[in-house]
């Protein structure tokens, strides 16, 4: 058995859901206080050593700040530009409380609070101020999550580095509670039909504007579902659902090829099976869409 910490649908599901929904808002508060950027890559958030943390947001009156979901210190952290700090305990006891004293904590600084409160991409969502559901936060259950973020970063670090074309940042996406790195192939795809539940259809067609290769790990969330990796394309090619991928299958459900996180972690090098199976991903996606491999493609460069 591997190092890389066990993840249960059973055991971490609940903690996993408060902190869906709290990555939701601090993702939001970017979606609604800076300029959009491709994709919506401004608002991704950014895996550091402590958790996930939002890019610098400008407060208008010359400060900026960021918000990290610091699965160390079990808070939402704001950290300012003059210097001033704030935590916000993830163990609210529910999603109204940690939203409302979210919301007060950047009141206290000067720092704009106002943001959508509706989560998206998550069917029937109740609205953050109105979740008043008692959720339990369980600190081992947060800390194993940053442990397997963690372990699995310098994969996809790996798997980014040799692609010389347009790629995202290895970045983590609060709506379907996901890390995940696209590449692209140069081409412009076919208008995406939309039907993402919570989510407007500009935003899906605008992230789907260019045709794109996505690897990623889908820990669940707000969805009792057991965590995977995953690897899809948009527009998927002629042939691509019979493809042969290294310890991968095709989901016909998610429409990806996918490997469950238990299967890598049981595996006797768990970063080697992630490896390959997102190389032999890409791979079949790039060779099936005839993507130009020569010109978007070299050996990574050593450190």
């Amino acid at each position: 058995m591997s190092d890389w910490p066990e993840l249960s649908v059973e055991r971490d599901h609940e903690t996993l859901s408060v902190l869906h929904l709290a990555a939701q808002m601090l993702g939001k508060i970017r979606v609604a206080h800076s300029p959009w950027v491709n994709h919506g890559w401004h608002a991704a958030l950014q895996p550091n050593a402590r958790g996930l943390a939002t890019l610098p947001t400008a407060a208008g009156d010359g400060r900026t700040f960021t918000l990290t979901l610091d699965l160390c210190r079990h808070a939402i952290v704001l950290w300012a530009s003059d210097e001033s700090r704030e935590e916000v305990p993830l163990n609210a006891g529910s999603v109204a409380a940690l939203h409302r004293r979210l919301i007060a904590a950047l009141d206290k600084h000067g720092f704009p609070s106002a943001f959508d409160g509706r989560p998206n991409e998550i069917p029937d969502a109740i609205p953050f101020a109105e979740d008043t559901q008692a959720r339990d936060y369980d600190r081992d259950s947060a800390s194993r999550f940053r442990e397997a973020l963690a372990a699995m970063l310098p994969v996809f670090w790996r798997s980014r580095a040799g692609f010389t074309g347009k790629a995202s940042p290895v970045h983590f996406w609060w709506g379907s509670f996901d890390l995940a790195v696209s590449r692209f192939s140069g081409r412009r795809a076919p208008q995406h039909p939309g039907g993402v539940p919570g989510l407007p259809d500009r935003i899906t067609r605008e992230a789907y504007r260019d045709e794109v290769e996505s690897g990623g790990f889908w820990a669940g969330g707000v969805t009792a579902a057991e965590p995977f990796f995953y690897s899809y394309v948009y527009p998927e090619p002629d042939g691509y659902r019979a493809a042969k991928v290294a310890h991968g299958r095709f989901d016909e459900g998610f429409g990806e090829y996918v490997l469950p996180y238990a299967e890598a972690r049981a595996a006797s090098d768990p970063e080697r099976m992630l490896g390959e199976f997102l190389q032999s991903a890409y791979d079949a996606a790039a060779d099936l869409a005839h993507w130009d491999r020569a010109n978007l493609e070299r050996d990574p460069v050593a450190p």
